[in-house]
């Protein structure tokens, strides 16, 4: 009998990009617009996202640069940067608003790494709950007589086989952010 791994792979996948989301999210030094994904402004009673009120432009190595397509926002976007407190100095000019990244020291680095290390093991835990469900499925069907016993043990070395690739790809993600972290 064969089994359906494809919902599998796709909530494997989820999971790695989520991680890839999470990660994009945490700073470095170098200016990213990602960052800014998260902050939510109140407009008009709603909240919106940032790119849905204003360009947002890589202006230098460690600046952004916010044009709001209104900017009578411009107020909303700083006070929603700064409520965000993703550790950023927001400036208001004539031309919309300039997003600083500080210079990171060493001890915070490491901090971030951690926080970085933290949202792999997340994500490894999501990829575990998903595969202890897969198993639960292959015991119950085994249990049930639909499927035979060498059935059910190759369908659980093959699911194991798909978690273990899973892990590798989280591993070599996770790897990446902590070089461009703590170089």
């Amino acid at each position: 009998m064969a089994y359906d791994f494809n919902p599998f792979k796709k909530q494997l996948t989820a999971s790695e990009d989520w991680l890839k989301k999470e990660f994009q999210q945490i700073r470095t030094g170098q200016a990213s617009p990602s960052i800014l994904d998260s902050v939510r402004v109140e407009v008009f009673g709603a909240p919106m996202a940032i790119k849905e009120l204003a360009s947002v432009m890589i202006e230098g190595s460690r600046t952004l640069r916010i044009a709001p397509w209104d900017t009578k926002q411009s107020k909303d976007i700083e006070k929603a940067i700064t409520i965000a407190n993703l550790g950023l100095s927001v400036v208001t000019d004539d031309q919309g608003l300039r997003i600083m990244f500080p210079e990171l020291t060493a001890d915070r680095r490491k901090e971030i790494a951690k926080i970085a290390k933290e949202k792999m093991e997340e994500a490894k835990k999501q990829v575990r709950a998903h595969r202890d469900i897969v198993v639960k499925d292959f015991q119950a069907k085994e249990k049930a007589g639909a499927m035979g016993k060498d059935d059910a043990f190759r369908g659980q070395k093959d699911t194991q086989k798909l978690v273990d690739d899973a892990n590798k790809r989280l591993e070599e993600v996770y790897t990446k952010k902590e070089k461009e972290l703590l170089n």
